[in-house]
């Protein structure tokens, strides 16, 4: 009944989990609107009076004071595209935080290299006490098997092989519950790096109808200065959506490349258990 009872308990708060994780990206886009409207769209910021074409969700600011203000009538996209920035900056904290805790202290090889040699001196208290020192995801995995390991040494019963397969399932299963943990929420980063350049465009696309649409409406110099600025405006969802895809991107690769040297920690790791009990305790 309490192992029933705490499984129940971590699925609970992994499912409570995953709810915040995606709780975040709309609290983002809302804190991006909300940038846009009230801060770049302040009043101070734009010379002439409001358009008539506005509303109070969308006011029609006119006369950009300097190149911030111009990216408010960049268009409704752009508020979309803040949020996503402010999305790819709070997972990337959020992951930095996580891979920062799951490395431990100090160098992984540096860790199996002194549990190695407490083994070779079976001496599983001393690398258990490594582990300690370790606190990451490749100590709590060493620490598992370790703990396995000395059941296995006074086990009589079963083979050599038996004991070997015990220890490596034991690893396996505490590095099912680690991994899942360091690869969380790199799904948010490598979708904003995939849709935000899209998003960027499809923001332009919907300034220059508008541009265009402006044009029809003027003529002679007036008209070239409106398909200027029209331009020049649609021109901010580009940038604004290359340059969240791209730190979305680096971001995304950096992480992955960390937590492939984390996961081949973990692998070393179980190699070195298994190893090291069928030599010494054939």
């Amino acid at each position: 009944m309490a192992d029933i009872k705490s499984t129940a308990t971590s699925v609970q708060a992994k499912k409570s989990g995953n709810s915040i994780s995606w709780l975040a990206p709309l609290l983002c886009i809302i804190a991006g609107y909300i940038i846009w409207r009230f801060f770049i769209g302040s009043p101070s910021n734009f010379s002439g009076p409001d358009g008539p074409n506005g509303s109070a969700f969308w006011p029609d600011r006119q006369g950009p004071l300097g190149n911030i203000p111009r990216m408010y009538q960049g268009g409704i996209v752009v508020p979309v595209l803040i949020g996503c920035f402010l999305t790819v900056i709070t997972f990337a904290i959020e992951r930095l935080l996580t891979v920062l805790k799951a490395s431990g202290s100090g160098s992984n090889a540096e860790f199996i290299r002194k549990v190695q040699y407490q083994l070779a001196n079976k001496n599983v208290d001393a690398a258990l006490a490594e582990c300690d020192k370790q606190k990451g995801s490749v100590g709590n995995v060493m620490k598992a098997g370790l703990r396995k390991y000395k059941e296995m040494i006074s086990a009589g019963e079963l083979s050599t092989e038996q004991k070997v397969v015990a220890i490596q399932k034991e690893v396996e299963e505490a590095t099912a519950l680690e991994l899942p943990m360091l690869e969380k929420n790199l799904v948010f980063l490598s979708t904003i790096a995939s849709i935000a350049t899209l998003l960027g465009l499809f923001g332009t696309v919907l300034g220059m109808i508008r541009s265009f649409s402006k044009l029809g409406d003027s003529t002679g110099g007036a008209a070239a200065r409106e398909l200027s600025q029209g331009i020049s405006e649609a021109l901010y969802n580009t940038a604004l959506g290359i340059g969240t895809s791209a730190l979305a991107i680096v971001f995304y690769n950096v992480f992955t490349t960390k937590i492939d040297s984390i996961t081949y920690g973990i692998d070393e790791s179980g190699f070195t258990l298994t190893q090291s009990f069928a030599s010494l305790y054939k």
